[in-house]
């Protein structure tokens, strides 16, 4: 095994339905990187929204529901990649124009759909290090991706890379929730202690991440072309 691994998860152990609520992850480390996060972004709002959300992901005991429920992990995913990578991208610096969005669309998309592929997803969770890896990237990639797609403005590229992104989140959605049988090793079995099967709970993870998780960019999209519009408007005035 090679050294820089860390067998074992996160989050902790896959909570009782009963203790669920009261697993908070008090992590020391974890809490001291989201507060320097807040100092340095905190003169914007979305920047400090941006972090709160981070800390929902990470800290509330939705980090540890995720270690149990495909589903679970599907919302905390989402709120990486959806909604605090879009925040956090809105509090960075303006970006150089030039580049265009198809890079970090590429990237941002292949490395979400790899981490969802059974073999990779499996070891994040039963690694530390792993685990990191993906959220790095998931988190990284994205913020890459939404910000390129700001930068843009109010112009119909940036509406029509939000589109791209929803339509490949809805896809994957969609190969989740009709896949015929559980993809997860790692949720083989505690979905059952919360009285739902493996598939039904893989099933209600693809809904999520197909419906849902749409949202954020339909939000992006109205905020853009709103804001095209009144461009627009001025001009013809």
């Amino acid at each position: 095994m090679p050294g820089w691994m860390m067998p074992g998860s996160y989050c902790g152990a896959a909570p009782a339905p009963g203790a669920a609520l009261s697993a908070w992850n008090l992590d020391p480390v974890l809490l001291g990187g989201l507060l320097a996060m807040a100092v340095a972004l905190r003169h914007s709002r979305a920047g400090s929204a941006g972090v709160a959300v981070l800390a929902i992901a990470f800290v509330s005991p939705l980090c540890a529901m995720s270690v149990a429920l495909f589903s679970a992990r599907v919302v905390h995913h989402v709120l990486l990649v959806a909604v605090a990578a879009p925040l956090l991208a809105a509090a960075l610096p303006a970006r150089r124009a030039g580049g265009g969005a198809a890079l970090p669309f590429l990237v941002s998309t292949a490395l979400l759909w790899g981490w969802h592929v059974p073999a990779a997803y499996d070891l994040a969770l039963s690694d530390i290090a792993v685990y990191w890896v993906m959220q790095v990237t998931l988190l990284a990639s994205a913020t890459w991706f939404w910000r390129a797609v700001l930068s843009g403005g109010a112009g119909v590229g940036a509406v029509l890379w939000s589109l791209a992104g929803l339509m490949q989140m809805g896809m994957l959605g969609a190969i989740l929730t009709f896949a015929p049988v559980p993809l997860y090793a790692a949720h083989a079995l505690a979905p059952l202690e919360w009285g739902i099967s493996p598939l039904a709970d893989q099933q209600l993870g693809g809904l999520i991440m197909w419906v849902p998780a749409m949202l954020p960019y339909l939000a992006v999209i109205g905020v853009t072309a709103r804001r095209g519009w009144r461009l627009a408007e001025r001009a013809a005035a």
